[in-house]
């Protein structure tokens, strides 16, 4: 497929049970509602009936132009039928199938929330008043977005890994959940952690390769500073 590319490209093959319904459904809806419509319009133009050749072979009065009947491409719509639930990713480099498709999900989903930013960040309304102010404050929410995005690659990484299945496992849940670890000034001055690591927080940590330990200390070089 690129002979003359001198790069060496791989490809990976998948398939999905569930892609297979939903595109052998369009595909079965398609070729009905060209068949009413053909129906529909037996006896008139042959012109309004251009579009349905893919699927249906058309019967057309040569001298006088007028569509007659059609009848289905039955091997037609049979392979494409077979071809549904069937796609493919190329790599430039070599890897398992696996990891091409964990890559591709996850791009996908920078640019999915690339494009989707006007509810995630406010991106809506600017309400700035220069394009510095424009450019930086785009800038700042695409970072936000890579940020977000390896959030929900390693929290969805961890779900697959977990035979639990975690109701706060999603990005807006453990921000939430995680903004509960403070910390408060006592009496001796000093600032310490409010309370103690939970175990839905550690759940949640674990997904970033972190544990309380690692929290605690942190609260402590934190803590030091601010001294």
């Amino acid at each position: 497929m690129y002979a003359t590319d001198e790069v060496e490209r791989y490809f990976h093959l998948f398939y999905s049970s569930s892609k297979e319904c939903a595109e052998r459904e369009i595909v079965e809806a398609n070729v009905e509602r060209m068949a009413k419509f053909l129906k529909k319009h037996e006896g008139k133009s042959a012109t309004v009936c251009v579009g349905c050749g893919k699927y249906f072979e058309l019967f057309v009065d040569k001298e006088d132009g007028i569509f007659l009947f059609a009848r289905e491409k039955a091997e037609v719509i049979e392979k494409e039928i077979s071809l549904c639930g069937y796609f493919a990713i190329v790599t430039s480099q070599k890897m398992t199938a696996r990891e091409a498709l964990a890559l591709y999900k996850s791009r996908d989903a920078s640019e999915k929330l690339f494009r989707g930013d006007k509810s995630y960040l406010g991106n809506k309304s600017m309400r700035v008043h220069s394009n510095k102010s424009v450019a930086a404050k785009i800038f700042v929410e695409f970072v936000a977005l890579i940020v977000r995005n390896k959030m929900y690659t390693n929290l969805k990484d961890e779900m697959v890994n977990s035979d639990k299945k975690y109701n706060y496992m999603t990005v807006p849940a453990a921000i939430n959940e995680l903004e509960k670890i403070e910390m408060v000034r006592l009496l001796d001055h000093r600032y310490r952690l409010d309370h103690a690591v939970t175990a839905t927080q550690k759940v949640i940590l674990k997904a970033f390769r972190m544990d309380a330990a690692y929290i605690k200390d942190k609260a402590n070089e934190i803590s030091k500073l601010l001294q």
